[in-house]
């Protein structure tokens, strides 16, 4: 399963989106809050519990600075899976972001939650422009 999120214009360079993404504790900012519980972060990995569904784990794995962010499921996911956030250079001191979630799971899961997912990929690109906006 492959969900790309939209992507959103940001006022600031792309060297802030990936500063801000290099401490996992920054990711509760742009969960939606009032659907997540349990939060535990330290610089490099988070895991929150999702109202209605599972534990997610995430921790940051790399990438290239200042375009693109690397992060992967930890043994607290429901399964295996990667997010990548992709940062462009807009010029004029912006940028543009969007991400691409990748999990290989199966259909009947699939159905329950491809499109909560995709919701929540949509809001947290929100909440990145909102926040440097």
């Amino acid at each position: 399963m492959r969900i790309e999120s939209k992507t959103v214009e940001i006022a600031c360079g792309p060297e802030v989106i990936y500063g801000f993404l290099q401490d996992m504790n920054n990711f509760k900012e742009l969960l939606p809050q009032d659907k997540i519980t349990e939060w535990e972060a330290d610089e490099k990995s988070c895991s929150f519990k999702v109202q209605g569904a599972a534990t997610i784990g995430i921790e940051r794995i790399g990438g290239e600075s200042p375009n693109l962010v690397n992060m992967k499921s930890t043994d607290r996911a429901p399964f295996p899976f990667t997010l990548n956030v992709h940062i462009e250079n807009d010029g004029d001191g912006a940028c543009k972001a969007h991400q691409i979630f990748e999990a290989d799971i199966n259909t009947f899961l699939k159905m329950m939650v491809e499109k909560p997912m995709k919701n929540l990929f949509d809001h947290i690109a929100d909440r990145m422009a909102e926040i440097h906006n």
